[in-house]
């Protein structure tokens, strides 16, 4: 191992490879921190590009837009409540709300921090332990994704701040919306009322931003007459105090970036669900969980360092198997094809060199982030100091674009506004967006494995807890159910 080691530094080492790192570093710094433009669609407007690299440079320049673009996401959702990327939308609200406070720069720099950590434990992870976590996520069959997609969804119910009755109305708004075309088992059209641009479903990307972007413009242009509530026009120290963060929450910043490594290495998972999982796990578990929703540091640690550790954990069934561990590395897979680099158990002794290249270049790429990063913070001080008159109409041309660019339609830009509408009447009457975001993400995969399970199980219930890991799964995700009910009802017993 030692001599792949120093062959690959000399590989990433040249000159071509460093500027290929920082420039595509600064490129998904940029897409990350525009609404409606993805990580994956960072690496996906890469592709034609990286035809005229070698292997190495060309997967470097993958991976440094990744990580960057998915840390940048946070940037508009802390200081406009708009997230850059689905990553980032868990605790959007949680990150503006410290804006609003004048803590911009804790929340943003906490966020940063706890991003090259957990980019940097996933690394660690994926270099030492690919094979063994590789070979636990190809033993999920549908009954450990019915379950897992099961607990994310009682997550969602926790992420609701106020009422829980209320998130799970918005759940099953989100969960709604994933019945509507025939991406469903039976492939039958549901909700389409004979319109074919329903046939394909509604696209995440156009949803969120019209959640998360378009309701914020409504908001202006309904409150601006009564005077719009501003941001403390200075972010402040980055680092200030975040050391203490750190120390006060060792566990948020462990726990997230394990359960990202782990939920990264689930095919058909990604950083989105990571997030939001390991949001609610934080407020489930924290000392203080009425103070989540109110601009509190603890859930933006523990989900930013979930968010990113998962990029680590979804190239492990990547390389390892072949099989994507999210939309970004069913991209670098073909990449890696056209390579000649082809995924597999072999990978790690025909193509070792250059595989310990991107492992060092994934290193390389998170420590980077902490300066570049500081950078566009500082950068995006100066959004702050422009006028909301101008800022919102631009926010909502950017916005319109990116839904547009998705799949070249116009259908695209409807849904975003029509759910900006949505989603602007919801939080009008206190029912949280995050919930639905997340039921948009899991409804198919909830739907897709429970039916594939009955059919497997020929309708008998007990088999989905007669695996030991969708058995423990089961009555996690029951006792979660369950438990604080019976809780609730001793306590009432005996204060009667």
């Amino acid at each position: 191992m030692l001599d792949h080691i120093i062959a690959a530094l000399g590989m990433i080492s040249d000159p071509y490879v460093i500027v290929v790192v920082l420039l595509s570093s600064i490129y998904g710094l940029f897409i990350g921190a525009v609404p409606g433009l993805s990580a994956t669609m960072a690496v996906a407007l890469l592709v034609p590009v990286t035809f005229f690299m070698p292997a190495v440079p060309a997967i470097a320049a993958m991976v440094s837009a990744t990580a960057m673009a998915i840390f940048s996401g946070d940037l508009p959702g802390c200081l406009l409540r708009i997230p850059g990327t689905p990553a980032s939308a868990a605790y959007t609200d949680e990150a503006h709300a410290m804006a609003m406070k004048g803590e911009a720069g804790r929340a943003l720099g906490a966020g940063l921090v706890v991003s090259c950590i957990g980019g940097l434990f996933g690394t660690l992870v994926l270099i030492f332990f690919a094979p063994v976590l590789a070979e636990f996520a190809l033993d999920f069959s549908t009954y450990e994704y019915f379950w897992l997609v099961l607990l994310g969804l009682t997550c969602a119910i926790f992420i609701a701040s106020e009422s829980p009755l209320k998130g799970f109305v918005s759940l099953l708004i989100g969960l709604f919306a994933t019945t509507v075309g025939m991406n469903n088992p039976g492939g039958y059209p549901r909700f389409t009322f004979d319109n074919p641009d329903l046939l394909g479903g509604l696209s995440l990307i156009p949803i969120m931003v019209g959640m998360f972007a378009v309701s914020e413009v409504l908001r202006y242009a309904v409150t601006s007459a009564h005077g719009f509530q501003k941001i403390d026009a200075t972010v402040g120290h980055i680092f200030k105090g975040l050391y203490g963060v750190i120390i006060k929450y060792p566990m948020s910043v462990v726990r997230g970036s394990v359960l990202g490594v782990v939920v990264g290495a689930l095919p058909g998972a990604g950083a989105d669900i990571a997030a939001y999982i390991s949001y609610g796990i934080s407020k489930k578990f924290s000392r203080t969980p009425e103070k989540f929703g109110t601009g509190y540091v603890e859930g933006i640690v523990e989900a930013s360092s979930a968010n990113n550790s998962s990029l680590g954990g979804a190239w492990i069934p990547a390389l390892v198997f072949g099989i994507p561990g999210d939309s970004i590395t069913a991209i670098v897979i073909g990449v890696l094809y056209m390579k000649n680099l082809n995924p597999g158990p072999t990978i790690f002794i025909e193509n070792a060199v250059p595989l310990y290249a991107i492992f060092l270049i994934f290193i390389f790429a998170n420590l980077l982030m902490v300066p570049l990063g500081y950078g566009a913070i500082r950068l995006a001080r100066t959004v702050l100091k422009v006028p909301r008159n101008i800022l919102m109409p631009l926010i909502l041309l950017f916005c319109l674009v990116g839904s547009y660019s998705i799949n070249n339609s116009l259908f695209d830009v409807g849904v975003t506004l029509a759910f900006g509408v949505i989603a602007y009447l919801m939080e009008e009457n206190g029912f949280p967006l995050a919930p639905t975001i997340l039921g948009i993400i899991l409804g198919g995969m909830l739907e897709s494995n429970l039916v594939s399970s009955l059919i497997k199980a020929d309708g008998h219930l007990l088999a989905f807890f007669e695996r030991p890991i969708a058995g423990t799964l089961g009555v996690i995700t029951l006792a979660i159910w369950i438990v604080p009910t019976i809780l609730r009802f001793v306590r009432a017993r005996r204060s009667a």
